[in-house]
């Protein structure tokens, strides 16, 4: 069958939503321009507005435009063109948004990679994306000094936290925190992203990018159908249609405002909707590289954020902190919570101390996944209902199948979440077979994403979500899957058979938990501890299990596979104990 075909064989999607929204916001375009150009619209509109607050530090749009300039010149000082792959590892710094936009700004694409990741993972990702070059945050060279070499990267471009900071502060900085990690040689493989910046100077000549919204922007991660790890490849279309579609169903967000960037930018809801979309919309974005969620109230109390999003127990702690006695809220327009389900109690309980705290602001919830650059359903103002996930933003569309015939199943019924947005990934970088079985052509001849998570939708077109059928645990909001994990337990030389499930954690959520099978002539303390000594050197910390047990072997199923509820509930002691 051509593509023509699947083109004349298109059907209209049922939407019982679309009464929330009015037909132009339903039929919504996307001008065919990049992210760069986007914010540029903005720094057009509000030049002396604020772009971004880095420790109390703010940065107009004026003064951020020509730092993203100067940073794509510098880029293309270094040979850095359309198409190529630089891989950005930075927690929430002003740097990670200039390197972002000065690459789009020359057709170049950035990975966004965890700085937390472990060293193996680093330099796993630097090969699967072909990266020539690194922007990383200094504290971390430890990471990379043994291995780079192993990889493709020509040069490495360290940024310190305290570049952007207020003099006082960068001082303070480098007397205290600066201290504390290895430094990198200066040579000809690592440069400061001071001495970056210069390099602009030998660029010459301006020229007139001009990139549209199907050029890939953003290289983001995911586990994908299998759980293993994936590099998402997003055109910039999706980021110009997440802020024309949060401005729709946030109303009352107005240029000026700002939202607190708490997620991080290598998590797709925190690049898109608390960093990119505020820009879009000429609101500022407050950037926060190191969360302590003991000192939420203060953090709000100083930054005065118009819109907040997180994940649960984020709100949570903010409901138990006392630092600050009558705490008022009143700028707070919105709370936004993603990455696990919010309970009915927690909702209430959060609602209440807004209230008591002189926000008008409710606690709602969103939907999304990497491969839809994240945000794909939001609850917000009225257009709520306690327990949903909200309604697919305006251009979006969500229908709940059954997995094992791919029929659409009536309201109130639980099945599998399906997407259709414009927003969709191109796919797995590299990887045709795993994005063809997460996006498929369906009857309507619509290219459906399958979520792989269970939800259903009421008769108003309100999704309520279920839970995963993947085995994905997330833990404080992050994202881990355990087939990842597996895979490195059981290449290390003493593991025969290694499965992690999730398990309850008091404020985490979930943790992972480990059973592992030792091959025969393996065993004792010594083994066990060099197990977790390996793990924690293959791993980010997030990821390394909580517990480990050791088993003769794992319970089985009556189709001999693995028996998960079984080990869910293992009370885990060793075997030979």
């Amino acid at each position: 069958m051509s593509i023509f075909d699947i083109f004349r064989r298109k059907k209209e999607i049922p939407a019982p939503w679309s009464k929330y929204y009015k037909e132009e916001e339903l039929n919504i375009k996307i001008p065919n321009i990049s992210m760069y150009e986007q914010v540029k619209r903005s720094k057009a509109k509000y030049p002396q507005y604020t772009a971004y607050e880095y420790f109390g530090k703010k940065v107009n749009y004026q003064k951020f435009l020509s730092q993203i300039d100067e940073a794509a010149n510098a880029f293309r000082a270094l040979g850095i063109k359309k198409g190529d792959i630089v891989t950005l590892c930075m927690p929430n710094v002003p740097e990670v948004l200039i390197s972002l936009y000065g690459l789009n700004k020359i057709g170049a694409i950035a990975n966004m990679l965890h700085p937390l990741s472990a060293e193996e993972e680093i330099k796993e990702n630097l090969l699967s994306t072909n990266s020539e070059y690194l922007v990383m945050i200094d504290m971390f060279y430890s990471k990379i000094k043994n291995n780079i070499t192993e990889t493709k990267v020509k040069k490495v471009i360290f940024v310190s936290a305290s570049n952007s900071m207020k003099l006082f502060m960068k001082i303070g900085y480098r007397l205290t925190q600066g201290r504390k990690f290895e430094k990198y040689p200066k040579n000809d493989m690592f440069l400061s992203f001071n001495s970056f910046r210069k390099k602009a100077k030998t660029v010459k000549t301006e020229i007139n990018f001009k990139f549209g919204k199907d050029t890939p922007a953003v290289i983001i991660h995911s586990g994908g159908t299998s759980g293993t790890p994936k590099n998402v490849v997003i055109q910039n279309r999706a980021f110009i249609l997440a802020a024309k579609q949060e401005s729709i169903s946030l109303k009352r967000l107005k240029p000026g405002d700002c939202c607190l960037a708490i997620m991080p930018n290598f998590h797709g809801f925190g690049l898109s909707v608390l960093m990119h979309t505020p820009l879009a919309l000429g609101c500022y974005t407050i950037l926060v590289p190191q969360f302590d969620s003991k000192k939420f109230d203060i953090l709000f109390k100083k930054t005065k954020p118009t819109c907040v999003l997180g994940v649960p127990t984020l709100f949570e702690a903010l409901s138990q902190n006392n630092n600050i006695k009558n705490l008022d809220l009143s700028f707070l327009k919105y709370a936004v919570s993603g990455g696990d389900i919010l309970n009915s109690n927690l909702e209430e309980k959060i609602n209440t101390y807004f209230k008591e705290h002189n926000s008008t602001a409710k606690i709602t919830q969103g939907y999304g996944l990497s491969e839809g650059l994240a945000a794909i359903c939001l609850a917000a103002d009225d257009v709520n209902k306690s327990g949903s996930v909200g309604i697919p933003l305006a251009g979006n569309h969500i229908k709940i199948i059954d997995p094992s015939t791919r029929e659409t199943l009536p309201f109130n019924e639980i099945g599998e979440i399906c997407v259709h947005t414009k927003a969709l990934m191109m796919g797995y970088l590299n990887n045709e077979t795993e994005t063809n079985e997460i996006m498929q052509v369906h009857k309507d001849g619509h290219v459906w994403l399958h979520t792989g998570d269970l939800g259903y939708m009421d008769e108003d077109g309100f999704i309520f979500y279920k839970g995963r059928a993947k085995r994905m645990i997330i833990s404080s909001g992050y994202n881990v899957f355990p087939a990842h994990i597996e895979e490195v337990i059981e290449n290390h030389p003493a593991v025969l058979q290694c499965t992690v499930v999730g398990v309850a954690h008091p404020y985490k959520q979930e943790v992972p938990k480990a059973f592992i099978v030792l091959k025969e002539g393996f065993h004792g303390l010594f083994i066990k501890s060099e197990i977790k000594e390996y793990c924690k050197k293959n791993l980010a910390k997030y990821m390394v299990p909580a517990e480990f047990v050791y088993r003769k072997k794992l319970p089985k199923t009556k189709l001999g596979k693995v028996d998960f509820q079984k080990l869910k509930s293992d009370i885990g002691v060793d075997d030979d104990e």
